[in-house]
């Protein structure tokens, strides 16, 4: 067995294959040189320096799974059953692609001074001692890693700006009536936030935008999203999306025998939503392994393989907020509020029919929890009863 890319969908295919009974060989191959690593905590401890790093706690050694650090993937011949290294090829008879995602750069920076990304501990070293000679910061992007960035550069102590070229945060992540009131989250914070302006160029000490007018900057943090991280593919034959991602089906199966592929990297058919889902969310990498592993070693007699159809689930702490979002509610058909936008929690849950869909929730974990379970359980909802805040959400079953 061998999986190609060491994050978490990676690390957690190579310990569930142990954990369900695996015993031939298991190689897991990581471009970066780093003890494999788990990354939300870059964004907040590594980042603020109450952390040096957020290694996995996992004995590799103990459970037999070979490590391959500093090896980058360059190619894919399915058809000899090899993998094409930085070391040279690698022969496997299961191949499971988790390389991933990476970070979309801003066009005109490559190479500039002070530009950062932050997906990779590496970033997250470069950027912590600029946040603590409190540079001034400009952040380009107000999507979730944006927000969080800009949460730890003020807790560090830094002026921040954020750039955000559409007409408020999380455009295309969230509609309008539930965005609009996190706006006002940045300039609680202290942070200020520029929306419909796109950066014209970056110079030494400063942004400027399309405006023409420029903002002081020690440090420029780029987070206008992420992309699958399968260039590498290019020539393999492997069905990609219109995305770049691996085109999985529902058990995880690419298109190319004896290959799987989990995590930010594919995407996968869901029955629940009735749509092909691209998930890159911390949750999907952890779940997304067990399925390819029982896959790959196959069901019991009379049992049917395993199917993967969860329902998506990421958090995000900003300005305070723990904000958490299970479902997907693009084909919603009514919004139901639970509490006012502009107090402190709150929780907006998107409806089908009578079935919830979709939940978003500002400090209110309790819903949270209640919501993913009736999500995934299909449950019918009565409404009036759901848009009652002091009523707990598993009380409103018809």
């Amino acid at each position: 067995m061998v999986v190609a890319g060491a994050g978490m969908a990676g690390v957690q295919t190579a310990v569930a294959l142990r954990d369900q009974g695996f015993t031939g060989t298991v190689t897991l191959i990581g471009a970066e040189p780093h003890q494999p690593y788990d990354r939300p905590p870059l964004s907040k401890a590594v980042l603020l320096g109450k952390a040096e790093d957020s290694a996995f706690d996992v004995d590799f050694e103990e459970l037999g799974i070979e490590l391959r650090l500093g090896c980058e993937v360059l190619g894919l011949r399915p058809g000899d059953h090899e993998l094409d290294t930085g070391a040279g090829p690698v022969p496997y008879d299961v191949l499971v692609v988790a390389t991933g995602a990476e970070p979309v750069r801003l066009p005109g920076t490559e190479g500039v001074p002070g530009v950062h990304l932050l997906r990779t501990l590496d970033d997250a070293e470069r950027l912590r001692p600029v946040l603590a000679r409190q540079h001034d910061v400009v952040v380009v992007g107000a999507g979730w890693i944006g927000a969080e960035f800009a949460t730890a550069a003020r807790e560090a102590g830094c002026a921040v700006t954020v750039v955000e070229a559409e007409e408020r945060p999380l455009t295309g992540t969230l509609p309008a009536e539930v965005a609009a009131p996190m706006a006002a989250w940045y300039a609680e914070a202290g942070v200020g936030l520029r929306t419909r302006a796109r950066v014209a160029r970056v110079e030494p000490g400063a942004v400027v935008l399309d405006d023409g007018s420029r903002l002081p900057a020690g440090a420029v943090v780029v987070g206008i999203g992420a992309r699958p991280a399968t260039a590498w593919l290019a020539g393999s034959g492997l069905a990609l999306g219109a995305h770049g991602e691996v085109l999985a089906d529902r058990r995880l199966a690419t298109s190319a025998p004896d290959v799987y592929a989990v995590g930010d990297c594919a995407s996968f058919p869901s029955g629940r939503y009735g749509e092909r889902l691209l998930v890159h969310h911390w949750d999907n990498a952890l779940q997304g392994p067990r399925t390819v592993a029982a896959n790959i070693l196959g069901a019991p007699a009379g049992r049917a393989p395993a199917v993967y159809d969860p329902v998506p689930y990421f958090w995000s702490e900003q300005f305070g907020r723990f904000v958490q979002y299970a479902g997907h509610h693009a084909h919603a058909d009514r919004t139901v509020w639970r509490g006012d936008p502009a107090e402190s929690s709150w929780s907006i849950c998107w409806l089908r029919g009578s079935r919830l869909v979709a939940l978003l929730a500002v400090g209110r974990p309790r819903d949270l929890a209640q919501g993913r379970r009736l999500i995934e359980a299909g449950t019918a909802l009565d409404p009036e009863l759901l848009a009652d805040p002091a009523r707990p959400l598993k009380s409103a079953t018809v």
